[in-house]
């Protein structure tokens, strides 16, 4: 229970008239004993305090306010640097309900475990009461969350993934439904370490872990795998995929949702400059998002997509001005930069990234750090962490759509899918309908990367770019995709691409980046009703001469092994498709399996 100090602290802080949500802080707080009680509001003035805070115990590095205004550097521990899916739970009453892509754990079980780890957990520190609106405040798309959290970082961080504070106590009232988001950084023990999620009780658990992806509640835990659940009951989509729209010269405005496994250029997709060769035809690209979308049937018969952050939490190496020219002017100030390098000279830097690194600093791991310093196998010694991460507010891109956070959404014209494959999959293809597409989406690959605990360069299945996010079962998942397909009067159609097929030599076809809008305007147009294209097995890919390459020098026959579909190796590919679908059992639905069937009819035929 609160003491009488505690009590008077949350009364003079505005705390809720919602009596749920009050006894839930005093029953966590009379289990991790804080020194105090802190209800969040939000304010400017709060955060100047709270930064003044974390510089005080260490917890923040302020960066040189000339170069870096309002910027701050952050780093984690070594062992809790990137999301562990291995302590990642779903604890449903039935273990078939999380399914065999979830790690599963009774909720009596998993409840009792994180309460011995949280137990006088936050002897010493403040807890802090953050409510936070997933979504604009109000928005018929929206989701509260309130976040309980010893940690000053996760509160920084929310403020800018998130809307926070009183607005949203207001939008709550007085028995408005919330997710209860516990976290803790406790030991930072990784043998105690817990992400549970208890989808039947509207309730995350993280215990153990200051990592962005297992602290930052709001975040993959309430926006993906919490919504996912709320979004199969209720009839929505929660997707791991950015929104942007494509503004023709014409003034008109297509918007389009894609879903990529991390670090397969999502981010810079979504803040894409269109290259020297279309500028001329006068489009713009606007940023709606960059990793989640939620998506609903609108009154038109279109899905609408909402982006339910309110910044972005990117990763950092690999980004520079030519990748995303558009992060780097967005994190230029009011920005928090985690595990990338610090330098002497407060600046940050990170490989691949803007500029020479500086002439000496500290590393990831808080070591110093200079450019010619070796590791012990020989090689550069990494000044970033390669999952070292920027936290930066959406508004502050220059790319970002007037329209990004409206209530109503915005209509989609395509879903596009992709992931890492050197040889298989062509630059892009159109899916040959939506329960097609859904097999596409159910079917993609990619190479595994430093954001996921496990071999980097690994090849694994990740449907929808969702294998670590979905909150239950991926074979009603599939069902769920194909209801929606169902009951949606005006379904946009489905694409998927790839940037990183190889030629021979080992070297890319396709040169990435900007260029990828060359890619979008074929498939805007094949949504239209436009556009050419040939017809194969696998669906359709572009016709010769379809993709507009103007200004664009590839080399001799680049386009040709780009778009070609390579039966024999689309033949091979199919047992392990269905050695992963066999996975779901009968959680599969038929229609997967027919389309898996039909696909390999078209090939050998």
């Amino acid at each position: 229970m609160l003491t009488e100090q505690q009590r008077t602290d949350r009364a003079g802080s505005g705390a809720p008239a919602h009596a749920g949500l009050a006894a839930w802080v005093d029953e966590i707080a009379g289990i991790c004993k804080p020194d105090s009680v802190v209800w969040v509001d939000g304010s400017e003035a709060e955060k100047k305090r709270l930064e003044k805070r974390g510089v005080a115990r260490g917890q923040l590095i302020p960066l040189d306010p000339e170069r870096f205004p309002g910027c701050f550097y952050s780093r984690s521990n070594p062992n809790d640097v990137a999301r562990t899916e291995h302590l990642t739970y779903i604890c449903t009453e039935k273990k078939e309900d999380a399914g065999p892509t979830n790690n599963w754990m009774a909720p009596e079980e998993g409840y009792k475990k994180a309460r011995e780890v949280l137990k006088g957990s936050m002897r010493g520190h403040t807890l802090y009461v953050v409510p936070f609106s997933m979504g604009p405040v109000g928005s018929p798309f929206s989701k509260i969350g309130v976040e309980l959290t010893d940690s000053i970082y996760v509160v920084l961080n929310m403020r800018i993934m998130t809307r926070i504070g009183r607005p949203v106590l207001d939008q709550l009232g007085a028995d408005g439904e919330f997710v209860k988001c516990l976290h803790s950084k406790a030991d930072l023990d990784v043998s105690k370490r817990m992400i549970l999620h208890f989808p039947q009780d509207n309730t995350i658990w993280s215990v153990g872990s200051a990592y962005g992806g297992n602290a930052l509640l709001g975040k993959k835990c309430l926006a993906l795998r919490i919504a996912s659940w709320q979004a199969r009951k209720e009839g929505w989509l929660a997707e791991h995929m950015l929104i942007l729209g494509v503004e023709h010269p014409d003034g008109k405005v297509e918007y389009v949702t894609a879903a990529f496994p991390s670090a397969c250029g999502k981010t810079n997709l979504a803040m894409l400059i269109p290259p020297q060769g279309l500028k001329a035809k006068g489009y713009r690209i606007w940023t709606l998002g960059d990793d989640i979308a939620w998506l609903r049937v609108g009154p038109d018969g279109r899905l609408w997509a909402c982006n339910p952050e309110a910044g972005f939490f990117g990763v950092a190496p690999g980004t520079n001005s030519k990748s995303n020219p558009n992060a780097i002017a967005t994190v230029s100030r009011d920005t928090i930069f985690t595990n990338v390098l610090l330098g002497d000279d407060l600046t940050v830097w990170w490989e691949d990234g803007e500029g020479a690194p500086p002439a000496s600093g500290t590393n990831w791991e808080g070591k110093p750090w200079k450019p010619e310093f070796k590791g012990p196998d020989g090689k550069p010694l990494l000044g970033a962490h390669p999952n070292s991460r920027f936290t930066a507010p959406a508004g502050q891109c220059p790319s970002i759509a007037a329209n990004w956070d409206s209530p109503s959404g915005v209509p989609i014209s395509a879903i596009i899918f992709g992931g890492r494959r050197e040889r298989l999959a062509p630059l892009v293809f159109e899916s040959l309908g939506w329960e097609h597409g859904v097999y596409v989406g159910a079917t993609v690959a990619s190479e595994r990367t430093a954001a996921a605990v496990g071999k980097v360069g690994e090849v694994r299945r990740d449907p929808m770019a969702m294998l670590p996010f979905c909150g239950y079962n991926m074979g009603d998942y599939f069902g769920h995709w194909l209801e929606m397909g169902a009951k949606t009067p005006k379904p946009p159609k489905i694409f998927h691409v790839n940037w990183f097929r190889k030629d021979e030599h080992g070297k890319f076809l396709w040169p990435g980046y900007g260029e990828n809008l060359r890619v979008l305007e074929w498939i805007l147009a094949r949504t239209r009703g436009e556009g050419q294209a040939t017809e194969t097995p696998i669906g359709f890919v572009p016709a010769k001469g379809a993709v507009d390459l103007t200004g664009l020098e590839l080399s001799a026959g680049a386009m040709d092994k780009l778009l070609e579909v390579k039966k024999d190796e689309w033949l091979a590919e199919l047992p392990g498709v269905r050695e992963f679908f066999d996975r779901f059992g009968d959680r599969l639905p038929k229609e997967l399996g027919r389309q898996l069937d039909a696909l390999g009819q078209r090939l050998a035929s």
